[in-house]
C-alpha cells in the first residue's frame, strides 16, 4: 500500500512515499515560512500515483487521541484546539493537513501522533502533583520513534516485543528518554510539553519551576520571554555558545572549558534517567540509542553509560567506535544497542494498519 507521510515541523517539511517496508522517495524542506506553500510545491513533484493513504504527523493529541485516527473536519478542528499544548508544531500540522486533504481529497488521511504511544503510562507516571483543577498532566513526545525502536530492539534481542524491557534513548536537537515494558510505554521524560526531561540542542530540559518566578522578580522577563529562552535559546546552545554537538566536540577539542562543562551536563542527564528507568521497570534487557546523536555519537553514547557497571551496563569500547548494533560486551547482562530510527516508516506502518 503506498503512503505519503507528511512530517510538518515548526521550520521544516519532511516527507516520504512509502510502501512498507520500503522507502520509494523522501525529501526535506528546510527553514519553511509557509507550510502551506511548501507542502503544495512537494506534492506537485512527489511520485504520487497509486497512492493510497497520506500519513500526517501530529506533535500533542492530547487525552482525546491514544493512537492514530482517520481525519475528519471535526479531528481536523480538535487538532487545532490541542494547539494550546503545542503552539509551535500543532498549528502547522492542521496547516499541512488542510492543504493535503484538499491537493488529495481521494485518498483517506490519517492522524498520527507523537502523544500516543505514551498513552499507556500509568496514572503515577503521568500525574503532575499540582491541583486537579488545574488540569494539566505529562503526555510524552517523539512516540512514533521511540514505538520503532522499542519493537526493533525487541527484533535484534530474537524476543518477542511483550517480553522485553527497553529503556529508549532519542537523542537529537530534541531528546528523549522512555522507559518500555513488554512493548508499552510506562514512562517517558518529555511532559506536558517536549520541554521537560533531557538537556537538548535549545530546550534546558528539567529545571526548577520556581525559576521562572526568580526570573519575573529579579530580571523583570515576561512569560512569553522565560519560554522562548527555555524552548530555543536555552540546552546545550546556553552552555556551549552551539547546539550541534559535532560543534562542541570541536570546541572542546580547543580547549573550551564550557563546551566540556555541557557536554558534562548533558550525558550526566541522561545517566541519571537511565538510573531511573532502570528502577522504574525493575530491571532492563536492553538500551537503545537512536537519532541523531544516539546512532551516530560515540563519545555521549560511553559518558552516558559509563561508570554503570555495578547495574549490568558494559560498554565495549571497540563496538561502540564501530556503532553497533550491539555495542554492549558479552559479559554485559544488559544489551546496549545502537538502532536507527524510522519514524516515517512508523508512521506510514501505522496508517496502513489502521485503514486496512
Amino acid at each position: 500500500m503506498s503512503v505519503l507521510t507528511v512530517n510538518c515541523g515548526s521550520s521544516s517539511l519532511k516527507w516520504s512515499v512509502i510502501d512498507p517496508p520500503e522507502t520509494l522517495a523522501s525529501g526535506t524542506v528546510q527553514r519553511v515560512e509557509d507550510h502551506s506553500e511548501a507542502l503544495t510545491e512537494v506534492l506537485s513533484k512527489a511520485p504520487l500515483d497509486g497512492l493510497e493513504v497520506v500519513a500526517h504527523r501530529v506533535v500533542h493529541g492530547g487525552e482525546r487521541y491514544s493512537a492514530p485516527v482517520r481525519i475528519t473536519d471535526a479531528v481536523l478542528d480538535s487538532i487545532r484546539d490541542l494547539s494550546v499544548l503545542a503552539p509551535l508544531h500543532n498549528p502547522v500540522n492542521a496547516d499541512g493537513i488542510e492543504v493535503a486533504m484538499k491537493a488529495l481529497p481521494d485518498v483517506p488521511h490519517v492522524a498520527v501522533f507523537d502523544t500516543a504511544f505514551h498513552a499507556t503510562l500509568p496514572p503515577r507516571a503521568y500525574t503532575y502533583a499540582v491541583p486537579r483543577a488545574w488540569n494539566v498532566r505529562r503526555y510524552g513526545f517523539h512516540g512514533t520513534s521511540h514505538a520503532y525502536v522499542a519493537r526493533e530492539a525487541a527484533r535484534l534481542l530474537e524476543r518477542p516485543p511483550e517480553d522485553v524491557n527497553v529503556i529508549v534513548l532519542h537523542l537529537g536537537n530534541g531528546a528523549s528518554a522512555s522507559a518500555v515494558a513488554g512493548g508499552r510505554s510506562i514512562d517517558t521524560s518529555m511532559g506536558l510539553t517536549p520541554l521537560e526531561g533531557l538537556v537538548m540542542g535549545t530546550r534546558s530540559g528539567d529545571v526548577d519551576p520556581a525559576l521562572i518566578l526568580h526570573l519575573r522578580r529579579t530580571l523583570n522577563l515576561d512569560t512569553d520571554e522565560i519560554d522562548r529562552v527555555l524552548n530555543s535559546r536555552s540546552g546545550l546552545l546556553a552552555l556551549a555558545g552551539d547546539n550541534d554537538l559535532r560543534e562542541v566536540h570541536r570546541r572542546i577539542e580547543a580547549g573550551d572549558a564550557a563546551a566540556e562543562l555541557a557536554l558534562d551536563v548533558y550525558c550526566y542527564r541522561i545517566k541519571k534517567y537511565v538510573g531511573a528507568y532502570l528502577a522504574a521497570l525493575g530491571g532492563a534487557d536492553a538500551i537503545a540509542f537512536t537519532a541523531g546523536v544516539g546512532e551516530n555519537d560515540a563519545v555521549v553514547r560511553e559518558r552516558s553509560l559509563a561508570g554503570l557497571e555495578r547495574l549490568g551496563i558494559v560498554v565495549d569500547p571497540q563496538r561502540n567506535a564501530a556503532g553497533g548494533p550491539v555495542i554492549s560486551g558479552d559479559d554485559s547482562p544488559v544489551t546496549v544497542l545502537v538502532v536507527p530510527t524510522d519514524e516515517e516508516l512508523e508512521m506510514a506502518s501505522q496508517a496502513v494498519a489502521l485503514v486496512r
